[in-house]
């Protein structure tokens, strides 16, 4: 049985700036206008995090039973390394996907948007479908895809309709940033992932692409939220403080020049993760002064 630093080292709390950043962003854009709620954006945080543990918890199943993770490179994983059975980790990703409805639910409740629980729906589906089901989308090549999709404009969109019942300009600009930055931790992950995913099967982008161009995918993706910054910065100048990221992204971006592989983009996936972090921060706090 499975030690509880196991279950937490495969929930991947490594991975959880990717649902924490889009909620402090689309609070942020929902707080530029006067429409911050405490209520709504704690909620918007539950389902965003229960998904996030949901779906490491899907794709440690799903790679698991596979027989994919048999010659894993990255952190440990509890099917494949045999330290809890798939009925176990299946159960516990059908709980977190069961907290995140209900989390989901009260936040519907709140605002009265009844027709974004088909929204939820579609966001459990995706979550679930990346690496389960038949034919999984993430051994495909649209993984980034998703990502940008359900943690850039998803997250933050989200978040900010359900307080404010409309998107802003300044929402939509940092849901790209949010979703660039996410896809960039993605493709630092199968970057890293490149020689195993071809022998497992696995199309992932970075297989399709190779990895030359995968680092340039890489680089392109980092670059787009400080550009956001900068548009931004037409509408208030305090999200030029979203720059600072570069001080902790510079590392990463470094690394993945330098050409390193295998176990060593284990620190681009970190600080990458750290520097969206980062800059959803000091964006949100610029948002909530302007």
């Amino acid at each position: 049985m499975a030690t509880v630093a196991e279950w937490i080292e495969g929930a991947r709390p490594r991975t959880l700036p990717n649902s924490i950043a889009p909620v402090l962003v689309g609070a942020g854009a929902a707080a530029a206008v006067d429409g911050f709620s405490w209520a709504r954006t704690v909620l918007a945080m539950v389902v965003s995090v229960a998904l996030q543990v949901g779906v490491n918890y899907a794709n440690d199943y799903s790679d698991g039973i596979r027989g994919t993770d048999a010659d894993r490179v990255g952190p440990m994983r509890l099917v494949g390394s045999g330290a809890a059975g798939a009925r176990s980790v299946l159960t516990a990703a059908l709980v977190s996907f069961a907290v995140a409805g209900v989390a989901g639910l009260g936040l519907v409740a709140l605002s009265g948007y009844w027709w974004l629980l088909a929204v939820g729906a579609v966001c459990i589906a995706g979550a679930w479908f990346y690496t389960g089901g038949s034919k999984p989308y993430g051994y495909s090549g649209w993984g980034e895809a998703a990502v940008f999709l359900f943690f850039g404009l998803i997250g933050v969109l989200g978040t900010l309709y359900v307080q404010i019942g409309r998107l802003t300009v300044l929402g939509v600009l940092g849901s790209v940033a949010v979703g660039a930055f996410s896809a960039a931790v993605l493709v630092a992950n199968n970057l890293r992932d490149v020689p195993t995913d071809r022998l497992s099967g696995k199309r992932t982008l970075a297989v399709r692409l190779g990895e030359q161009r995968t680092r340039v995918l890489y680089f392109a993706l980092v670059a787009i939220p400080f550009v956001v910054s900068i548009l931004a910065a037409l509408a208030t100048a305090w999200t030029l403080a979203g720059l600072l990221a570069l001080l902790v992204v510079g590392r990463a971006a470094r690394s993945v020049a330098q050409g390193v592989k295998g176990m060593a983009l284990i620190p681009v996936l970190r600080d990458t993760s750290l520097a969206m972090l980062a800059w959803a921060a000091l964006t949100t706090v610029a948002l909530a002064v302007s």
